[in-house]
């Protein structure tokens, strides 16, 4: 992982450090080892999904499993692991699919049943490679088949309509056009930047003033699990980046945002929830069918970009992917349809004329 002097990055960070140090101390003791071990390898953020997931298998086996029914969860110990089975975990992932808490239905999809399995099996692998226990019950449960959905994008005309309406305020109800003057150049460059580049949300609120370089036309960002890396724009980014930066020279941020790039109405750092509502306020003047967000600005960016070039590494490679294999299943339409129309380009005899 980088050692990054980004505000924002280190800020998040140092977020994500506390909230997982208050929840590991609700969690049994037992847990303390295995998160240590976690420490380099796994960002403060994904040890905290993992915690939540453990935490809730724990409290599952309070409320529902007779043996565990006058436990606190700082009473399980390592012998507690061993007494689960396969059958116990399936029992979990079933309830957890819909159930009620503090008057509350809450349901899972298969999606997420798969992760909280995938924490377990952290969990277990880890104290069982180590001969702590002697049992592994998790790799004896089915990992939960998750169907990947279509992917949702805009269409090239969808695209230019919103990023019209962007710039004229278009379609916009009265009290939308309040504020669309004043925020419309800021607002252009986001969401140019965001259709041009494909950065994550997270990215490119993240940005700060000394990330955009003009002279190589790319930022730099700062990936998920903390690596540093360079993405080039192009023309239509760099005019729209440009002209927002000549309005950003006569903001003047709250104290903690002054390096920000995307400052809000308030004179703060703009937050993830602030570009997900203004994406869903564009994307409303263009289709009501289609869900529009941040991470379909991704998505169709990725599209756009594997159609021109044909190429799923370099894909894979702009949009920060560690394994191609992820784009490979994301963009699996588009492969197939690529090699299908590459099916008579080699041909194995010449026509006789």
């Amino acid at each position: 992982m980088a050692d990054t002097d980004n505000t924002y990055v280190k800020q998040q960070n140092e977020r994500y450090a506390k909230q997982l140090d208050q929840l590991l101390e609700t969690l049994p003791e037992l847990c303390g080892e295995y998160f240590s071990s976690l420490s380099y390898t796994k960002q403060p953020r994904t040890q905290i999904a993992y915690a939540m997931d453990i935490k809730g298998f724990f409290e599952y086996l309070i409320v529902k499993d007779k043996r565990y029914s006058n436990y606190s969860l700082h009473d399980f110990e390592l012998k507690d692991l061993d007494r689960i089975s396969g059958v116990d975990i399936i029992k979990w992932l079933r309830y957890m699919a819909s159930y009620e808490k503090d008057g509350v239905r809450i349901t899972n999809h298969p999606k997420a049943a798969k992760r909280k399995l995938c924490s377990l099996r952290g969990l277990y692998g880890y104290y069982y490679r180590h001969e702590k226990i002697s049992t592994n019950p998790t790799l004896k449960v089915d990992m939960p088949a998750v169907h990947e959905s279509t992917i949702t994008r805009m269409d090239v005309n969808e695209v230019a309509e919103f990023l019209d309406n962007v710039e004229s305020g278009n379609k916009l109800t009265k009290n939308q056009l309040k504020m669309h003057t004043k925020l419309k150049t800021r607002d252009l460059a986001l969401l140019t930047l965001m259709l041009g580049t494909g950065i994550r949300v997270s990215e490119c609120v993240g940005l700060d003033l000394k990330d955009v370089d003009f002279d190589n036309d790319r930022i730099k960002v700062i990936r998920k699990g903390g690596s540093e890396s360079f993405v080039y724009f192009g023309d239509e980014v760099r005019a729209a980046l440009l002209d927002y930066m000549e309005e950003r020279k006569n903001l003047t941020p709250l104290d903690g945002h002054e390096q920000a790039l995307f400052i809000s109405a308030k004179k703060q750092r703009l937050c993830v929830r602030s570009v997900e509502l203004l994406v869903k306020k564009y994307a409303s003047t263009v289709t009501t069918v289609k869900h529009i967000s941040p991470h379909k600005l991704r998505s169709t960016y990725g599209t756009n970009l594997y159609q021109a070039s044909k190429d799923i590494y370099l894909v894979a490679d702009v949009l920060g992917h560690k394994d191609v294999n992820t784009t490979r299943r994301h963009y699996a339409e588009l492969v197939d349809e690529n090699k299908r129309s590459a099916r008579n380009i080699v041909r194995l005899r010449t026509e006789e004329e």
